[in-house]
């Protein structure tokens, strides 16, 4: 999030089976819930992670799947947040779980009782976890708590997936990291128009406690967060309880809430001919909509999913300027609006191949009243490409959405060299 006033929404979300959908090996759920904020909210609101996993396997898992880049991350039980790309910590939270916080007492109490430690990289300064066996969790919460309070301890113990117990400050947890989160905003004068929050087990329960939220059970919830939500006292019309799974649930959540616009770019059909025109307001929300179906178009193109045409073929010509300039990431400059015409070969090459084109933060600078210069990461999948694009775009009445694009200059993502691009995007 780069801009400096209160986000329109604000959408605070577990990873693990709530925005990642674990069985669907494609994909696809995830990717419709980026195109709808990279296209639609990444300009004026923002995304929270809200995760049990550490920095480590935070980034394990983006390694893997196709996640955006989130404003703010709530890590390991809310123990810690993170800011921006560069996860810088709040220090001010870190200052206040260290109120009454004992680890090495706590991790003395839990070995007497030989309790399986999970692996180094999940214990972190303000949480203690470990591996216990749902038929005896009760049992040994028990004992925890007794043997804590002998010794004038208050950790909070929770239990979730029928196998995690993570022992945190009694400040700590999802709920009260995002509480301090809201409590900061109202004080900064940026308190989110609405904030989302998803969830679909036992830690993500105090996301629905906190006061002026709304809240998703994603279809796939698991029976901890259910009974939960069964047994929880007042009005919960608060809190809504999807069908779909995962992303598709937090979608289906935004239609309840009526939180407009809801509907992916994924979901309806892209323009695939230059007469079919969407005659967006020019703007930066047009702009990110452009490069969203744009690369969208592309892939589609490459998978085969639109017809191997040349009226198809004109429409991807179409968005590039005649006299528009391609810096490649290996240092060649070419004419992409010519360069495009080898495309006609490529058509259906990622067919039944798991492939997927993205954007993640897709940022948007007016220069003048015609003119915007757009910056992103653009995403590749199958053998995992990833870019920094610079481009500007240009009012051009003849193309579908209104834009079209004049110089794109290519560059590798820190931390990644590889082979060039097929693309001309």
């Amino acid at each position: 999030m780069e801009f400096n006033g209160a986000p329109r929404l604000m959408i605070v979300s577990d990873l693990d089976n709530t925005m990642v959908d674990h069985q669907d090996h494609e994909n696809k759920s995830l990717l419709r819930f980026d195109a709808l904020w990279e296209a639609e909210y990444n300009h004026d609101s923002l995304l929270v992670f809200s995760t049990g996993r550490s920095p480590h396997l935070y980034f394990e898992l983006r390694s893997h799947v196709p996640l955006l880049t989130p404003g703010i991350a709530i890590m390991s039980v809310g123990t810690e947040i993170k800011y921006g790309e560069s996860m810088v910590p709040d220090h001010g939270w870190e200052q206040e779980l260290n109120e009454g916080w004992d680890r090495d007492a706590i991790v003395e109490e839990a070995t007497k009782l030989n309790l399986k430690f999970q692996v180094e990289s999940e214990q972190r300064p303000h949480k203690v976890s470990f591996y216990v066996e749902k038929k005896s969790a009760q049992e040994v919460l028990a004992t925890l708590n007794e043997r804590f309070k002998a010794r004038g301890l208050n950790p909070k113990l929770i239990y979730s997936g029928g196998v995690d117990l993570d022992i945190l400050p009694q400040g700590a947890g999802k709920g009260q990291a995002l509480a301090y989160l809201m409590r900061k905003f109202k004080a900064e004068g940026r308190t989110p128009g609405h904030t989302l929050v998803c969830g679909d087990s036992g830690n993500d329960a105090e996301l629905f406690a906190v006061a002026d939220v709304s809240g998703v059970i994603v279809g796939n919830a698991q029976e901890e967060l259910l009974q939960w939500h069964a047994e929880h006292a007042g009005d919960k019309s608060h809190i809504f309880l999807a069908t779909e799974r995962c992303a598709s649930g937090i979608l289906e959540a935004m239609k309840h809430f009526d939180l407009q616009p809801y509907v992916s770019p994924r979901d309806h059909p892209v323009a695939l001919s230059v007469n079919d025109k969407q005659a967006p307001k020019i703007g930066a929300v047009a702009a990110a909509h452009e490069v969203v179906e744009y690369l969208l178009l592309i892939e589609q193109w490459l998978r085969g999913d639109v017809p191997n045409s040349h009226q198809v073929h004109n429409r991807l010509k179409s968005v590039l300027a005649p006299d528009s300039s391609l810096v490649h990431a290996y240092g060649i400059i070419s004419n992409p609006y010519k360069e495009i015409d080898s495309f006609h070969s490529l058509y259906g090459s990622q067919n039944g191949k798991t492939f997927a084109i993205w954007a993640d933060r897709i940022r948007t600078m007016e220069i003048s009243d015609d003119s915007w210069v757009v910056r992103f990461d653009k995403w590749q999948r199958t053998g995992l490409t990833f870019f920094f694009l610079c481009l500007f775009i240009q009012a051009y009445a003849d193309t579908p959405n209104g834009l079209q694009w004049k110089l794109i200059h290519e560059t590798w993502l820190s931390g990644y060299s590889g082979a060039g691009s097929n693309s001309s995007a």
